[in-house]
């Protein structure tokens, strides 16, 4: 796990509600049992407030940082999808985007990766298609000067045709399953009794290898995702372990922004 994406996992599944603040000394504590030393956390805190998805801020125990507007929305769509039983409906109706060409690459890049986190994918450069809204979408076209004509589309034809063609449905459910071998692996490997820093490291990389599939997986409804999705199998025995670990997580947590 990277400093920066330890640093999102942790402001998103702890701290968001805890006042989304913390002092530079306890996200150095915090990161400690997965292995992260101060200075790469200094780092990617630095780089954090420099993309606008953290903002110094004084606490009483020193200084510290805490959630911008535009990250709160970003965690908050990601704990929605990440934690997502019974939370997302599909009415059969698509969210199309339509745009003009982005000629600036790294601009164009920043869209691609940013729009696909949001559940979208591609049918042409500047046709992209989802099953829901993102509350994110007018945040993010607004900060990279994109104008987008946007539509609440009903798809003429079969929709499992369309899901073939606009995203990779057997690369993902082979990306479920290896991942439910490692995350496995992963959970046997914690002894029983374990401390708490122990059970927060072990959480912590669970929920960070589960969290990479909001880069993969638009969360598509059951009606048209293939039978024995393995995405399904992999989504309650990330659920069933989560919240498992999460005391003695959260104790951990507590006992270090104290």
């Amino acid at each position: 796990m990277h400093a920066r994406a330890a640093l999102f996992d942790l402001y998103g599944d702890h701290l968001r509600s805890r006042g989304g603040q913390a002092s530079v000394a306890a996200l150095v504590r915090l990161m400690k049992p997965l292995e992260i030393a101060a200075p790469a956390v200094r780092t990617a805190v630095s780089r954090m407030v420099r993309q606008g998805w953290l903002q110094p801020v004084r606490l009483p125990r020193g200084p510290g940082y805490g959630l911008t507007p535009k990250c709160v929305r970003r965690l908050d769509e990601a704990a929605l999808r990440i934690y997502r039983a019974g939370t997302l409906t599909w009415h059969g109706r698509w969210h199309l985007i339509v745009f003009e060409p982005v000629k600036d690459r790294p601009r164009r890049e920043r869209l691609r990766a940013d729009l696909t986190f949001l559940g979208y994918a591609a049918l042409s450069e500047t046709a992209w298609i989802g099953p829901r809204s993102s509350i994110e979408l007018d945040n993010l076209l607004e900060s990279e000067g994109v104008r987008a004509d946007r539509f609440d589309s009903a798809l003429e034809g079969d929709p499992r045709e369309l899901v073939a063609r606009a995203w990779d449905l057997t690369a993902i459910g082979e990306a479920y399953a290896h991942w439910l071998a490692e995350a496995d692996t992963l959970i046997s490997g914690l002894p029983e009794g374990a401390p708490a820093d122990q059970v927060f490291a072990t959480r912590s990389r669970l929920v960070h290898g589960w969290r990479n599939f909001l880069f993969r997986d638009p969360g598509l409804p059951p009606e048209l995702l293939p039978a024995g999705w393995p995405g399904e199998k992999a989504r309650v025995y990330f659920e069933q372990e989560a919240a498992r670990l999460l005391p003695a997580a959260a104790a951990f947590v507590d006992r270090e922004l104290t």
